[in-house]
């Protein structure tokens, strides 16, 4: 790292568990973000502040008036673009030192190839079918998946690394005939519980890069904003899952 790399992310080097040797890490990794919404925003965004060196981001949709109640990397000039495009923009604004490219259609093939590339794969889209499609692909490159998801008031977050033979994968939580997610569009969202959400997605993925602490791996975090309560709940892994056995 050059002196300016250096001095950008003094504060982090300053820790002990980070130092050096783990912001050159963050540097060297590469991240992918399916999803530029409610959760992808804040993450992609604390991502790149603290030093990923390249984030892969991946959503077809294009931003609208609704969304910036909650979707902070994009702002009002930014209506009508591809999300992606305007994520982008604010990334390399924040820190031109990160690496992003944008990905606006994904399929089976090229979601298996971006996932193959990730050192951590990040989840923030709102429908089972794509969380059960990246799941899969996670599994089957045995990258870490930070999985999120937020609605009401309500968030859950969880690590999974399905690959191993202790661990449980997404789907060893919701099987594929639960598919009836609920979505903001329909049910509402406050605003603050998805930058909660997002940013704890984010702290995650730099925890399992870095190996840091407790990361969530086989335990389902559930917040109440209501409440403001936190409560962990066990996941076993199944072993009748097709995904992960």
């Amino acid at each position: 790292m050059k002196d300016e790399e250096l001095l950008r992310y003094s504060r982090q080097i300053m820790l002990p568990q980070v130092d050096i040797d783990g912001q050159q890490k963050l540097v060297d990794s590469t991240m992918l973000i399916v999803g530029m919404g409610g959760l992808g925003s804040p993450s992609a965004y604390y991502l790149a502040a603290a030093g990923v060196g390249h984030l892969i981001i991946a959503d077809f949709d294009k931003v609208e008036l609704s969304n910036l109640q909650r979707q902070i990397i994009h702002s009002t000039q930014d209506i009508g673009k591809d999300k992606v495009d305007s994520a982008k923009e604010t990334l390399m604004a924040l820190n031109p030192k990160t690496k992003v490219t944008t990905i606006k259609e994904l399929t089976k093939e090229n979601l298996v190839s971006l996932v193959s590339q990730a050192d951590v794969v990040l989840d923030g889209t709102d429908n089972f079918k794509s969380r059960f499609a990246i799941n899969k692909a996670c599994v089957k490159a045995k990258t870490p998946l930070v999985s999120a998801a937020v609605i009401r008031f309500e968030g859950q977050l969880s690590v999974f690394k399905g690959y191993e033979a202790d661990q449980p994968c997404y789907q060893c939580l919701y099987s594929e005939e639960g598919d009836g997610a609920e979505n903001c569009v329909e049910n509402g969202i406050l605003a603050p519980v998805a930058g909660v959400l997002g940013t704890m997605q984010a702290l995650q993925a730099v925890k399992v890069l870095l190996s840091l602490g407790e990361q969530l791996c086989g335990e389902l975090m559930l917040v109440d904003a209501l409440d403001l309560s936190f409560r962990r709940v066990k996941i076993s892994k199944d072993s009748q899952c097709l995904i992960c056995n």
